[in-house]
Formats: C-alpha cells, structure tokens, sequence
C-alpha cells in the first residue's frame, strides 16, 4: 500500500480481536493517519517497532503477556519520539498515574466513543495531551488532597475506589489484586482512619480531603 507523506503512522496493541478492528477501520478511515500493524501483543509490537517507525501507538493496558504500562517504557526507550495513547478499560488513578509517568502522552477509557478517538489522535499530533474527562478530572483532584494523609497511596485509591460504590471485586480486578489483598488494605484503612465501616472511612476522608 502507498503511503502519502501527509499520513502518520499509526500502530494498535490491543488484544481484543473485534475491539482492535475496529480501532484499525476507525483509524484507518481518517485521512491523515495511516495504521501500518495492528498487534495482540506487546511482544509482537515492540518486535516490529523500528520496521513499523509509528509516530503514534495506541496502547491497550490489560494484555497477555508484558502489560501496556511495561510495554510504554520499553517502546521509550527504543524510539523516545513514538507519541503513546492509552485506550484502556482501567480508570484507578494508580494505572493512569504509573502509563503518564512511564511515558504516555494521553489515557483514553474505552467508553470514549469513537469521534472523541480521532480527536485525541488529532490532538496528539498537535501536541496535546489528551484524556478522557474523568481521568482529567482524577489527575486535578489528585493535587487538591491532603498532602498529609495517614494512608497510604495504595490505599488512598481503594478507599476512593470505594468511594466511587465499586465493589471489592472490581477494585480487585481494576488494580490486579486478590481480594483477599483488598480487605486487608480495607482494615488498615479503617484501623488508621480509627473508623469501623465503609459509609464512616468514606465520610471522613472526604471531610479530611484524604480522597
């Protein structure tokens, strides 16, 4: 295929088959970016990196294998002008915080519809640093909390977790913990908190601006 020299390289790391054809149609059917790979894996990516040479990857968090954020550092280090977008069911502000720092330049959430995709793309190529409005909002409450907390960050982002009315499993899930390792966190909260429920470490947190 011939690729116009306006069109920018795009590569996909998704291991959702549907979700990452569709991603490569979406993407594809704009004018001014090209997907040259599209690939299950991180492994897979970073193996073609420098023959694909993408001025942006989008970035899936949860992959078999070497994770997104793992798979962001190792791409930065290979060609630190690849532009990374995370599109990613995951929104604990401990997974946005560790892909910012290991080098992403926007996180996007899966329930972002595809318009807001291209945007973002759009976005990274004028510098931007594009986020799904949530996790916008996340980052700016993360600087408004109590520098002075008792908790901890893991646990910070459980009790907000919590806060937000999800349950023990999900928090499990979305930080790859057992839930067993989650009540643990949960009773050190409420022993630090000096609390003994859930409605009461919440209230107080919020009172303290611990979340």
């Amino acid at each position: 295929m011939h690729i116009g020299q306006n069109k920018l390289r795009v590569v996909i790391v998704e291991d959702n088959d549907i979700v990452r054809e569709g991603f490569s149609f979406l993407v594809s059917s704009h004018p001014r970016f090209v997907v040259i790979n599209a690939y299950r894996t991180a492994e897979d990516a970073l193996r073609n990196l420098a023959a694909d040479n993408p001025g942006i990857v989008l970035m899936d968090i949860e992959l078999p294998g070497m994770n997104g954020i793992q798979a962001i550092a190792e791409i930065k280090k290979q060609n630190a002008s690849v532009q990374i977008l995370v599109i990613s069911i995951h929104e604990s502000s401990e997974t946005v915080f560790k892909a910012l720092c290991a080098g992403a330049v926007g996180y996007l959430t899966k329930t972002s519809n595809y318009d807001r995709l291209v945007a973002s793309l759009e976005d990274v190529v004028s510098g931007g640093s594009p986020m799904s409005s949530q996790i916008a909002r996340m980052v700016v409450s993360s600087f408004n909390k109590n520098q002075k907390s008792p908790l901890s960050p893991r646990e910070t982002e459980i009790l907000t977790q919590l806060a937000s009315g999800k349950s023990h499993s999900r928090i499990a899930e979305e930080l790859f913990l057992s839930k067993e390792t989650i009540r643990t966190h949960i009773r050190n909260i409420y022993s630090k908190l000096h609390v003994n429920s859930k409605a009461d470490a919440i209230a107080y947190a919020r009172s303290e601006k611990l979340i």
